[in-house]
């Protein structure tokens, strides 16, 4: 216990001391008592640019990471697969086309993307369970089609950017999850549709443990098993959909920060989910703070970061596994 209570208190401190830094370093600099000083002040022309410019942008990394690390650890859950990440198995790059498709043909209706987004995701999600699932589920099979439905889904995205003209900019924005340029409309959806799924995240860890069980035992005491994959399935979709609808397809958090989590908090769900939900934040903002600032003007995307750690990971666990 006291383990659990040192790690959310170490991981608490490390995303305050994030959160300051990302505020005050870049092409605006300001010392920490004088960002602390400017913080309540009217009128001072740098606090407000940081109120409009990064303050946006520091938000929708945390939440967007927070997002994507509980997507990994609920779908790790419903698939009994330690692999299983919505960017790896094509969920990311569903929502992220079907993006791109409302954006490119029914331009209108940009403000349903997240619905959209998410049915894009959920379609992915759907095409791996009944690709994969022959008498039970296979974790071998299942990432590997996952990685196919990624692929194919990859691939159309490409097409849809392959065309030009104005699309270029908003499939740059999708692909590239450089958050530059985010706003506090961005920082709206992002934190309602994400609390929705955070929030039903914790609800629902009960069943999370349970089907660590093999099925025939948890149905034996009643539970449905079904019901409990397809609503934890559909929770991790939410959350994995509206992160790539702002914030861009960003791969191997989910992945990533559950594996680590586990080995700081144990496998109770009750204490992972919120635990690798700071972890994910913290980890998304040091990477696209690590981005912004290390070839400055120039931007490494996060999205680039993370698949340079990601991209070993992987292969350091399926080695492992």
């Amino acid at each position: 216990m006291t383990k659990k209570i040192l790690s959310f208190i170490i991981v608490g401190i490390l995303l305050v001391i994030a959160i300051i830094y990302a505020a005050t370093t870049g092409s605006i600099q300001m010392g920490f008592f004088e960002f602390l000083g400017a913080l309540f002040e009217k009128g001072n022309s740098q606090m407000e640019a940081i109120r409009d410019l990064r303050f946006p942008r520091i938000i929708v990394a945390l939440f967007a990471g927070a997002a994507l690390s509980v997507s990994g650890v609920l779908l790790q859950s419903v698939m009994r697969n330690p692999l299983a990440d919505a960017g790896v198995i094509g969920i990311s790059s569903g929502a992220a086309f079907v993006q791109l498709f409302i954006i490119f043909f029914f331009p209108t209706l940009f403000f349903m993307t997240p619905i959209l987004a998410f049915l894009g995701g959920a379609l992915a999600c759907a095409l791996v369970f009944m690709l994969s699932w022959k008498s039970g589920l296979s974790p071998l099979k299942l990432i590997l089609v996952g990685i196919a439905i990624n692929a194919m889904f990859t691939g159309l995205t490409e097409a849809f950017i392959s065309l030009g003209g104005s699309l270029n900019t908003s499939a740059a924005s999708v692909i590239g999850s450089n958050l530059t340029m985010r706003t506090w409309q961005d920082v709206s959806m992002l934190v309602t549709y994400g609390t929705v799924g955070l929030v039903a995240a914790f609800a629902v860890y009960h069943w999370c443990n349970l089907l660590v069980l093999q099925d025939k035992t948890v149905k034996s005491l009643g539970f449905q098993v079904e019901r409990a994959r397809l609503i934890i399935a559909a929770i991790a979709v939410l959350l994995a959909a509206v992160s790539v609808v702002v914030a861009g397809v960003i791969s191997f958090v989910g992945l990533l920060v559950p594996h680590i989590a586990r080995r700081f908090v144990g496998y109770d769900h009750k204490v992972l989910i919120p635990f690798t939900a700071l972890a994910g934040a913290l980890l998304i903002l040091v990477a696209d703070t690590i981005g912004r600032t290390i070839m400055t003007p120039l931007e490494i995307p996060a999205s680039t970061i993370m698949a340079i750690i990601g991209g070993p990971f992987l292969i350091f666990l399926l080695r492992k596994e």
